[in-house]
């Protein structure tokens, strides 16, 4: 089934209105839905790109090797991964099989418009006060359209709604980089996206 029109108030029940999804092919051979996870009324919301291997199989976002980086940054930040809702712009792993491994492909933007609806869903029902969108594809998802992320990473991005939004990097790049010293200065860049969250968040709650 596609995404229902309405907006749900519930993330229990877009969590099992999604695992029925068929608005995009990618279900037929994903294990399973991934849809995001944390608290109903977190203050920061993160936005991947997909489930990766590990995650379509457990059923859970960022719970791999992307997920370990990804919980030492906002830790190094001050971030409480539990106190964060964790989603991707797409919840079915897109893959190509090359024997037993499954090689991760990137979704394309009809894969990314069919599963925004629940995106859209997930935002009015969390209300955060900050959402970071992590890759290219997450910025595609959050933003509606394409947006480089280093065009404009470093600095927040206000919806008419009020929404703010901040870019960075997806924690797999951070794994495919090759050389140790370029991979230690783009952790702490990305490790410094999430202070700036942080930041962002402290503001934020002293004004409200």
């Amino acid at each position: 089934m596609a995404p229902a029109s309405q907006t749900s108030h519930s993330l229990e029940i877009l969590r099992e209105e999604a695992a029925d999804c068929r608005a995009c092919p990618l279900w037929k051979d994903a294990t399973q839905t991934v849809f995001g996870e944390g608290p109903q009324h977190a203050s920061l919301m993160l936005v991947g790109e997909q489930p990766g291997d590990k995650e379509d199989l457990a059923g859970r976002p960022f719970v791999g090797p992307a997920g370990q980086i990804l919980d030492r940054a906002l830790e190094q930040a001050g971030i409480e991964r539990k106190k964060v809702y964790v989603t991707n712009a797409v919840k079915h792993f897109k893959f190509v099989p090359r024997g037993k491994i499954r090689l991760h492909q990137k979704p394309n933007t009809s894969e990314i418009r069919a599963c925004r609806p629940w995106y859209e869903r997930e935002l009015s029902a969390i209300k955060p006060a900050l959402v970071v969108a992590m890759g290219a594809t997450a910025a595609q998802s959050v933003f509606g359209k394409i947006m480089p992320i280093n065009k404009n990473r470093g600095r927040v991005i206000e919806f008419d709604d009020g929404t703010r939004a901040l870019l960075t990097v997806h924690p797999s790049y951070l794994l495919r980089l090759p050389d140790a010293d370029a991979k230690a200065l783009e952790y702490q860049r990305f490790v410094d996206d999430f202070r700036m969250a942080a930041a962002v968040l402290r503001k934020s709650a002293r004004a409200a």
